[in-house]
């Protein structure tokens, strides 16, 4: 059931709105009518029908195809993830400030979960931390620990949380951790074990704490090989032939 009064608050534009209240109803795959029979339907020129369709083909809503018609597309999280990325660029944004985006996605699906009990779901979490503990490969690793959230958002039986999260997961990606010692590894094993466990202890509060916790360690190790790489910039500098001849010339 489409929501008219979303739609039609989203979208400034009368026709638009009217456009994407019908493409909305209407199956993935399905074609619509001609560009002459839905202008005299809508009561409107050809021209501004014309122009409202190329922009819901613009953002993915529709496809034309050449000699066939218009057709209504299946909108998946990765077009939407593109857009995203697209906007982000656009704005200058950069990752931290996707930050508190995140955590809140986590922390709400974290507590929505632990209310749900899906038993599959948390199944599925369980397994993924058992495979993070069980490898101390990094792709692996990084492999469980995806995994393991996409998981979390299905545990929390929220299509709205799980279709956002979806769309921001290639960009959110970017900002896992590179493990390097066993006892990072440990501490991010840790963490994952307390999220699953207040979980599938139905415990909201644990749950969102667990989750601000994961967060918390993250910063932690960012800072740590921030810094890491900030001396190591340092002592190429030190050892450049510029820098070199510098040291020779005050010499």
């Amino acid at each position: 059931m489409v929501d008219e009064t979303l739609v039609s608050d989203y979208f400034d534009d009368p026709l638009t709105a009217q456009l994407v209240q019908q493409v909305l109803a209407m199956s993935p795959g399905a074609q619509l009518q001609s560009e002459r029979d839905q202008a005299e339907q809508l009561g409107v020129s050809r021209t501004a029908l014309r122009d409202r369709l190329r922009h819901l083909e613009a953002v993915g809503v529709l496809e034309r195809r050449s000699g066939a018609g218009t057709f209504v597309r299946q909108i998946q999280p990765e077009m939407v993830s593109q857009s995203l990325a697209l906007g982000l660029m656009a704005s200058h944004m950069t990752m931290p400030s996707l930050r508190s985006v995140r955590i809140a996605l986590e922390r709400q699906a974290a507590m929505e979960a632990s209310q749900a009990r899906d038993h599959v779901s948390i199944a599925q979490m369980h397994v993924a931390v058992d495979r993070m503990e069980a490898t101390d490969d990094r792709a692996e690793m990084y492999a469980a620990d995806l995994d393991f959230h996409h998981a979390l958002f299905l545990a929390c039986r929220s299509p709205g949380l799980k279709f956002f999260a979806d769309s921001l997961s290639k960009l959110l990606s970017r900002s896992f951790v590179k493990l390097d010692t066993d006892d990072q590894r440990v501490q991010v094993r840790s963490v994952h074990r307390a999220i699953y466990g207040a979980v599938a202890a139905g415990d909201p509060v644990a749950s969102m704490q667990a989750i601000d916790d994961h967060f918390d360690l993250l910063d932690k190790l960012n800072q740590h090989f921030e810094s890491l790489a900030g001396a190591e910039q340092k002592d190429r500098a030190a050892l450049s032939p510029s820098s070199l001849d510098g040291d020779q010339s005050v010499g």
